[in-house]
């Protein structure tokens, strides 16, 4: 068909895209799908439900009930072997000879040059076997490619066939409660156990991506994927259980960071305000970033990532781009970049994360930013913008 130059042409379909068998299932994919989902992306190279009803209110189903979400798109890669745990250290500038078998850490996967590759939460299996929860980057190529530096070392490195979903939100401990005994609300924050659903083996870890008191719940059988769902919505049915897709309101309110989004490899610790993910104790060889991170902080950093509050009418959606941002009343060039941004009906205000040279970076300064919605003002502000001090996850 011939199209006409200068002509106005309709808006492309997405349902249009393709969507083989290169993209994986989650084992929950065929249960998820009695719930309608209204929207779908690719996350690890799997289809991911990003939600079942207005983001407002799924937001305010994890404020006050609980909420179930699948999230086996955090593949897991598995460090093991006889010299897994000097491995899993070179992948990480955090010492973890500081976390326990059954316990769980949040730490950065860094390259060479102390850019951040991936942000899991990590969890310890055994001795020399050590589960990574990975956000949509290529981190298990990363540590196979990194193996063939270190030939000596006796390590297995494969992604584990788990798949995690998340249990969130304050009714949470009465799902879980119902769903495996008592003795699941004795488990801490950051920590882990095994149990049985029905007779589906899981690992249980008391973590989350919500900010909000809740469960991860690894599924050890992929083949009883909707089995362990739907016991999961029948256990909830007296708490109001829904599903959901991520809540950006609540994790930007958290100060929770989205890798690929408000950072990327080109970032290091330091610029993101996470230096205590760094124990510089650690003798140089220990990790392969600490050399390049003790020159950064020698150094100093050029810019960070600040929290900012933007003026003007609540925004639709979450930003689909990553927005210009200017100073308030200089130049014209550009000098950072919205990464996420979103309306907290909550704190009845825009909400999100900015790129900013470190002389910008103090609280009260303010910004111009080019938005899909027009031109805003941002004001640069404390983050997290809700429970700085993260009593709600950890209660």
């Amino acid at each position: 068909m011939q199209v006409t130059r200068g002509a106005i042409a309709a808006p492309f379909d997405m349902a249009l895209v393709q969507r083989g068998a290169r993209l994986r299932r989650s084992p929950y994919y065929e249960a998820t799908q009695r719930h309608g989902p209204q929207g779908f992306t690719v996350y690890n190279h799997m289809l991911f439900p990003i939600r079942f009803d207005s983001f407002e209110a799924e937001f305010e189903a994890l404020l006050n009930d609980v909420t179930v979400w699948d999230v086996s798109v955090e593949r897991c890669l598995e460090i093991s072997g006889p010299d897994g745990a000097r491995f899993a250290q070179l992948l990480t500038p955090r010492d973890l000879s500081r976390c326990a078998v059954g316990q769980a850490k949040y730490v950065l996967i860094c390259d060479a040059d102390g850019g951040i590759i991936n942000d899991p939460v990590m969890t310890r299996m055994d001795e020399d076997t050590f589960w990574f929860a990975l956000a949509s980057s290529d981190a298990l190529l990363f540590a196979r490619g990194l193996r063939h530096a270190y030939p000596d070392l006796d390590v297995t490195i494969r992604e584990a066939d788990v798949a995690p979903m998340q249990i969130q939100g304050p009714k949470s401990r009465d799902l879980m409660r119902d769903l495996v005994g008592e003795e699941i609300l004795e488990l801490r924050y950051y920590w882990w156990t095994r149990a049985e659903v029905r007779g589906i083996p899981v690992v249980i870890t008391r973590t989350g991506w919500t900010s909000e008191v809740g469960y991860e719940m690894y599924l050890l059988d992929s083949s009883r994927g909707t089995e362990l769902w739907e016991a999961v919505m029948d256990a909830g049915r007296p708490y109001n259980v829904r599903p959901t897709g991520p809540s950006d309101i609540r994790r930007i309110e958290g100060g929770i960071f989205n890798w690929g989004a408000d950072m990327t490899y080109e970032n290091n610790p330091l610029e993101m305000g996470l230096e205590r993910l760094v124990a510089w104790k650690l003798d140089d060889d220990a990790s392969i970033s600490l050399a390049a991170l003790r020159r950064i902080e020698q150094a100093g950093v050029e810019r960070r990532i600040v929290g900012v509050e933007l003026d003007g009418e609540p925004f639709p959606a979450l930003n689909f781009t990553k927005w210009p941002a200017h100073r308030a009343d200089g130049p014209g060039e550009r000098i950072g970049k919205v990464t996420s941004a979103i309306w907290s009906p909550r704190l009845e205000r825009n909400i999100g994360y900015c790129w900013v040279p470190v002389d910008l970076a103090a609280e009260g300064t303010t910004l111009r930013v080019e938005t899909e919605w027009g031109s805003r003002t941002a004001t640069v502000v404390p983050m997290p913008f809700v429970d700085p001090e993260k009593r709600i996850p950890v209660s």
